[in-house]
């Protein structure tokens, strides 16, 4: 029971301490910092398994494959880009995304070429050319040479690989340095 003369809490008042922790901590966050190659260090496999779902372990690390058509940006048309999962390293970007038809996004250019590298991948019984990012070498997808101009390459990667910034999160999360792309960019609508 309580005593008299000590009104009860209500919703309003019980939410003021929280009110104010979440300011505080909105205060207290430091400002974004651009991704950093050179500070980029490869988390463990114990790490990454307990950080990734298993189908982001399964495609970044064993060289899975995704479902089509039933992943997070097949159908993603908001402008931004898209980085490594496990890193962070800049790889594509909204402009240079189309619609395939194939049921994974698909880019003509990488947005920052140094961060991706490719190997001969002879797997199902066929000789594709698989697409690694550079700093975390996470398996990617796999770049092909049916795609439309101006380059002519289709590069097919996994949702599951990649995290999508939209363009107003650009400088929250230390990557206004691609916000001019956007800026002078056309309206898209792929």
């Amino acid at each position: 029971m309580m005593p008299k003369d000590v009104p009860p809490l209500g919703v309003a008042a019980a939410a003021v301490p929280v009110l104010a922790v979440v300011a505080l901590l909105a205060i207290a966050r430091p400002p974004a910092v651009a991704w950093d190659a050179a500070k980029f260090q490869k988390p463990s496999d114990a790490a990454l398994r307990q950080t990734l779902t298993p189908l982001q372990y399964e495609v970044t690390q064993q060289e899975g494959t995704e479902p089509a058509f039933r992943n997070a940006y097949s159908n993603n048309h908001d402008a931004g880009i898209y980085v490594d999962m496990v890193s962070g390293e800049p790889l594509f970007s909204s402009l240079n995304k189309y619609d395939s038809g194939t049921g994974w996004p698909s880019f003509t250019k990488p947005l920052v070429p140094e961060n991706i590298r490719t190997k001969t991948d002879r797997g199902f019984f066929t000789q594709r050319t698989e697409v690694r990012s550079v700093h975390a070498d996470s398996h990617l997808g796999h770049v092909f040479t049916d795609g439309p101009a101006p380059t002519g390459l289709r590069y097919c990667m996994n949702s599951a690989a990649l995290r999508f910034i939209p363009v107003d999160k650009l400088s929250e999360e230390g990557y206004g340095e691609y916000l001019p792309l956007f800026r002078a960019a056309p309206a898209s609508g792929k």
